[in-house]
């Protein structure tokens, strides 16, 4: 997949009195995965609703894709489920083609796949309402990933998973995503270790950029893995100074 970069440039964005974003610049690598890792509050979700084209926030400044294919590019998560309760969970997860007229037979069988998968295939007819949270979330998951895009955008997508189904959708994630150009929040160390080729740590209001790490090797990388076990008290430690703070 020839996934594009996602480039900010001078982003500033305000609400009444407080000053999110000032000047912000930042470009999110094409092709691989970056991991947003900061405290709450700090505009990490404001800022994959800004690159997802959010009519509602008004900002000053550029997001550009450079390279990539023609047509839509973005697919975003976001941490509320947003299942359509009066939909099935295949029917949700094919939503995206429902809404385009285009569900095809190859397509309903790819969900079902998915669904197996994330260890949902008893719930493939239930209704969302019969669903515990976590479940919900990895429906929201697999309707994301079913749209094949070349940007996703993820906030917190394994946040409500219990810690095998988390490693398990991480995996599955990093699979179907090889390529794309992921940009991935989270509030876990050890999760942006796992997934990220990169992490961006952002702290303050406005926002700024506190560290910018580059992960070598191949996510998703197992406990044992190099840079979890050389990097994760140091950015656990940076990360607590900084909410200390």
């Amino acid at each position: 997949m020839d996934a594009p970069a996602v480039i900010l440039e001078h982003i500033s964005l305000s609400f009444a009195d407080r000053i999110l974003f000032q000047d912000l610049s930042l470009t999110i690598d094409g092709g691989s995965c970056t991991c947003l890792l900061g405290p709450s509050g700090c505009g990490k979700s404001t800022l994959l609703r800004m690159i997802s084209g959010h009519s509602a926030l008004h900002f000053t400044g550029k997001i550009r894709f450079v390279g990539g294919k023609q047509g839509r590019k973005t697919a975003w998560m976001a941490q509320h489920d947003l299942l359509l309760p009066w939909m099935t969970v295949l029917n949700n997860v094919l939503l995206g083609a429902h809404l385009r007229g285009k569900v095809t037979e190859p397509l309903r069988l790819k969900a079902g796949e998915l669904l197996v998968e994330a260890g949902l295939s008893e719930y493939v007819h239930a209704l969302p309402s019969s669903l515990s949270g976590g479940m919900r979330q990895r429906v929201a998951l697999l309707r994301t990933l079913m749209e094949e895009r070349q940007v996703l955008l993820m906030d917190e997508p394994f946040s409500a998973l219990d810690a095998l189904t988390r490693i398990r959708l991480q995996n599955l994630s990093s699979r179907l995503t090889e390529g794309a150009t992921v940009l991935l929040v989270t509030h876990d160390p050890m999760e942006a270790l796992r997934m990220a080729n990169r992490i961006l740590v952002l702290e303050g209001n406005p926002v700024r950029l506190e560290a910018d790490i580059r992960l070598a090797g191949t996510p998703p990388r197992d406990a044992g893995d190099q840079e979890i076990v050389s990097r994760y008290p140091e950015l656990l430690k940076q990360l607590m100074t900084e909410v200390a703070l």
